[in-house]
This record gives structure tokens, sequence and C-alpha cells, in this order.
């Protein structure tokens, strides 16, 4: 009575398909006991199913794409360390008169500040930009960087974990020493795009390391891992460097498809004053402004 009194519950839980396996399982049962005497235990709900050997294997997960990285990379020793490395991609392929304007946010050492005025003449001009964020400015400016996520005249973009040049080797640039080795490339890379890809829900499409600098080893991996790498073609601020008229100088004679490296970091710079005077002169010339996903990159 209690066997089938527990086979009834399950039948008005689960419908037709149980049912028909409660049936079976009673008729098993059945015909056992009357031929040996012995009851067989009914499996309960929470028993596992045995997968079809047809089932599809499961997806690789993020451990075994890196080990599988560090392996096919082990042995291989660069030869070139630059910005202008090949696969590196520094201009939009195009021939209309077009600028992608680009700010790198560093964070850190490098400055975790917020160039308010700057993006607010951006947005008040309707100008389109891509921003490189790295992760320790994100951590610095949380509400800050949901703003601008949230801004579709905003392309948000991979400026790494650490801000650290991409190397296998440590190689240094700037005094800022880079990856040693093929892991902390991967992670350099994909720990900042998960940051990303959860807050806003996109996984970024480009990478541009601290500094710029890359080896080919490097270079490889990011490619192998699915990210563009966008260097530049107009060096706007030299870090931050640059006075009002450097800026001016830099950005407003960019040629027709060059992509500008700047920063929005650094408040206390000229940044913004060059910038503000630059893109007026750069529109009178007949110049529009467009986002790098939008464009196709070349080396």
């Amino acid at each position: 009575m209690c066997l089938l009194f527990f086979i009834s519950a399950m039948v008005a839980l689960a419908g037709c398909e149980t049912e028909q396996r409660a049936a079976e399982v009673e008729t098993a049962v059945d015909s056992t006991s009357t031929s040996a005497g012995i009851p067989i235990p009914i499996p309960t709900p929470t028993s596992t199913p045995t997968l079809a050997p047809s089932a599809a294997p499961p997806v690789p997960t993020v451990t075994s794409v890196e080990q599988s990285l560090i392996a096919r990379y082990a042995s291989m020793i660069p030869t070139k360390w630059g910005e202008r490395v090949p696969g590196v991609k520094t201009r939009l392929h195009t021939k209309d008169k077009v600028v992608a304007l680009t700010f790198d946010a560093c964070g850190g050492k490098e400055g975790s500040g917020y160039d308010e005025k700057l993006i607010q003449y951006l947005i008040q001009e309707q100008i389109p930009a891509t921003l490189f964020i790295n992760a320790r400015w994100i951590a610095a400016n949380p509400s800050t960087f949901q703003d601008l996520a949230s801004n579709s005249l905003f392309e948000i973009e991979n400026h790494g974990t650490e801000h650290r040049p991409l190397s296998v080797a440590g190689k240094l640039a700037y005094g800022i020493a880079g990856t040693k080795n093929v892991k902390e490339v991967i992670h350099e890379m994909n720990d900042n795009a998960d940051q990303l890809e959860k807050l806003t829900g996109k996984r970024p499409l480009f990478f541009r390391s601290g500094t710029a600098f890359y080896d080919e080893v490097a270079v490889s991996v990011a490619h192998d891992l699915g990210f563009e790498l966008a260097g530049y073609s107009v060096l706007g601020d030299a870090g931050a460097t640059y006075n009002t008229e450097q800026v001016y100088n830099a950005i407003s004679k960019a040629p027709s498809g060059s992509i500008v490296l700047a920063h929005m970091n650094h408040p206390e710079k000229d940044t913004a004053e060059g910038v503000i005077k630059a893109i007026p002169q750069l529109r009178k010339l007949g110049y529009s402004f467009v986002q790098l996903a939008s464009m196709e990159l070349s080396d």
C-alpha cells in the first residue's frame, strides 16, 4: 500500500510521463516479487539519470583554454617589442574624413582621476569616442563608470587589469614592467574583460595594453582570446604630458582615418583644453568622429 501511495503521489506531481514510468516500475516490482519473493527498491526522484552516449561534450572551461594557450606558446621567444608590432591595429580602414578619438583611463599610480571637463564637452557637442578603461580606474570611480557605460556616445573597451605592457617575458615600457609569461598575459586581458562584461552586459572587443606596447607572441595570444588590439596613429597628449598647444597641434592635424590616443584620467593636465580647441578646427575641415567598433581597422 505504501508503494502504491508513493507512486500515486508522484503521478499527481509529474503528470502523464511519470505515470507511465510508475506503471512500469510497479509492474517490475510485482513480477519480481512473484518470482523471487524479494521486493526491488524504487529509485527516488532525486536520482541522476545517466547521460546518453550521444550527449554533447562539455564546453571547455576558462582553465582548460588557459592551459592550452600556455602549452601552445611555451617555447616561443618573441623578437619584436613596441607599439607597431604586426597585428596591432593603428588606423581606420577608410577614405572618409573621419577620426576616432580614444581616451585611456589608466588607474592606480598612473592616475585614477576623472577629467569631467573633457567628457562633458564631448557630451555637449555630441562627439562619439572610445574609452579604454582599466580595472583600477573602475574601482576608484564606480558610479562615474556606470554613467559613462550607459551613455551611447561612449564605446567602453578594455585597458587591462593592472595597466601592464603586454609581454611574455616581462619587458619594460616607460619604466612599467610588462606581464612575465603567457598566463599573466591572459589574466591582464581576461580579468578586466570579465568585469566589463559583468558591469555592462557586453564583452569588450578591443584591448589596449598599458603603454600600448606588445611583443608578437602576446599579440597572438590576444587574438586567440578573441581580442582586437587597438593601437594609435596620432599621439594626442603623450600620456597627458602635452600642454594645450601641443594637444591642439597633434589632434587638429590628424589625417583622415586617424586613431587618436589621449587620456581622460588627468583632470589636472591640459588634455581637455587642447581637445576643446582642436575639435572645432577638425569640424571646420569637414571631419566627423566615430567609435572604433563602427569601423574596420588596419595595421
